[in-house]
């Protein structure tokens, strides 16, 4: 891989992590890049998993006040993360991409709906059961990973949670789990290319803390508008390319 490939990816890598910690959608930029090197589509989807999983990691830690408390039912909502995270992985491996491929757009645009509507389907003092969807949700992000932000953060904004940003924190939280254990799936199987995965993936942590800076400084507006605006492009991009 040339000199230029490599700085390339470590460019998207950067992006990708400000965009993951902000609103999600960071294989918008890293998986095509990474196919640009010549990759095959599973090879670069795992080497994506790879650079991208600890990016949400570093933008919790970094999103200060908005961070979840290590409490019971985040345990058990990095569990069930987890699990779905493995089986998606598992699934990519198994199936041909393209008969899930063709789903993404409406996946991602509906979240987006969810998400923007989710102030008024909130029943106040009450939160939202989200264990099926987030398990769902995880099942895809292992398989593909694309919008996986915008699904969780959609989803946890369902819940008694009002505040935006500490939605954003929780819903890093959750896809580090997921990804971490689709990473555990790729590299066991082998189908990693690890100079791409580190090259992409020193870019990614700086990207994820400086998203997750701004993340926890910008009013709860702008998060919402954020996550609302990018998903709204995922939707267009990937309808496009898939239809």
């Amino acid at each position: 891989m040339s000199g230029m490939a490599l700085l390339a990816l470590l460019a998207a890598g950067l992006l990708g992590g400000v965009v993951n910690a902000l609103a999600g959608g960071a294989t918008l930029l890293t998986f095509p890049a990474l196919m640009a090197t010549g990759l095959s589509p599973v090879t670069a989807n795992a080497t994506n998993a790879v650079a991208l999983a600890p990016s949400h990691l570093v933008a919790a830690v970094a999103a200060g006040e908005s961070r979840p408390a290590a409490d019971r039912r985040l345990r058990g909502e990095v569990a069930v993360a987890a699990v779905g995270g493995a089986a998606g992985s598992i699934l990519l491996l198994m199936l041909p991409a393209r008969h899930v491929q063709t789903l993404v757009p409406l996946l991602i645009g509906a979240a987006t709906v969810l998400f923007a509507a989710a102030p008024r389907l909130r029943v106040r003092g009450t939160g939202v059961r989200t264990g099926p969807g987030l398990l769902l949700a995880c099942t895809y992000g292992g398989f593909f990973g694309a919008g996986l932000g915008v699904i969780l953060a959609a989803l946890l904004s369902l819940g008694s949670d009002t505040d935006p940003r500490r939605v954003n924190a929780r819903k890093n939280v959750l896809a580090t789990g997921a990804n971490l254990a689709a990473v555990t799936v790729f590299v066991a199987k082998g189908v990693v290319m690890w100079p791409a995965a580190a090259v992409m993936l020193t870019g990614a942590l700086a990207g994820g803390w400086l998203g997750g800076r701004a993340s926890g400084i910008l009013p709860p507006g702008v998060v919402r508008a954020t996550v609302i605006a990018g998903g709204g492009a995922l939707t267009m991009v990937y309808a496009l390319r898939f239809w």
